[in-house]
């Protein structure tokens, strides 16, 4: 094939494929007070049940990140700035990325498996038929919950790995407790912690539309739900990445 036409086939093909995902997530996002109720639920749903994954996976990667920094500190006669570095990378990066991660691990997934399931059973050919919106009942809710879910969940996970390292600290690294919380809070300023809230958001948007997208798009049968599930964590864990990437860039 003329290697042209098919540079040019393939531009055509990506701009086609990104304004059907823009126009989606626009119609999503504009219906946010098409059905609170169904918003409600989806915010228990995608945050309340979802914070313990994302505490025991914040605490745990606190604790390990301190053991780490102390190892590394000691070469260079500075494990004093494990309690100020714990605190700084939880809230810039490892508790907004390791969240959405763990969120797009269970939410993506089980969003792309709803809907794909709605689609491929004709359900949603039959809520157009009873003239009921499928953005505004089934993607709007969970677009709007997990925007507002996670940044919580980022900010409860930086609380926890924080204390993680704390536990760590004090228990096996012979830090004095007070010494170790008042330089935790003395090195971390106002910015960091909401430079993260504001990638939880980010995140959010990018783990609900990935799930929503893939499902709204999934293909016949068992099988093409099994991909629009696995497409959809692929696409968000990846998604997540590069956004942070961006808006790391961007912040700092």
């Amino acid at each position: 094939m003329n290697p042209v036409r098919l540079t040019g086939r393939v531009g055509i093909g990506l701009a086609r494929m990104t304004g059907r995902v823009a126009i989606f997530a626009a119609r999503g996002l504009s219906r946010v007070t098409a059905h609170p109720s169904e918003l409600a639920r989806q915010m228990l749903h995608i945050g309340w049940l979802s914070l313990p994954v994302v505490g025991l996976t914040a605490l745990f990667t606190g604790a390990a990140l301190a053991l780490q920094i102390h190892s590394g500190g000691e070469r260079f006669q500075a494990s004093d700035v494990v309690p100020a570095i714990v605190a700084i990378g939880m809230a810039r990066e490892l508790g907004p990325v390791l969240g959405g991660l763990m969120v797009a691990a269970r939410v993506a997934s089980a969003i792309a498996a709803e809907l794909g399931t709605m689609r491929v059973t004709e359900q949603i050919d039959a809520l157009e038929t009873l003239s009921t919106d499928p953005m505004g009942w089934l993607v709007a809710p969970r677009l709007w919950a997990a925007i507002l879910c996670l940044p919580l969940l980022v900010g409860v996970g930086d609380i926890i790995g924080i204390m993680g390292g704390w536990l760590i600290g004090v228990n096996a690294l012979g830090f004095n407790s007070s010494t170790y919380l008042s330089n935790s809070w003395a090195y971390l300023e106002q910015w960091d912690v909401v430079s993260g809230i504001i990638k939880g958001a980010f995140f959010g948007f990018v783990v609900a539309m990935s799930g929503c997208w893939f499902g709204m798009t999934a293909g016949n049968g068992a099988a093409g739900v099994g991909r629009a599930t696995t497409n959809a964590v692929v696409a968000a864990s990846v998604g997540i990445l590069a956004a942070n990437f961006l808006l790391t860039g961007l912040f700092f």
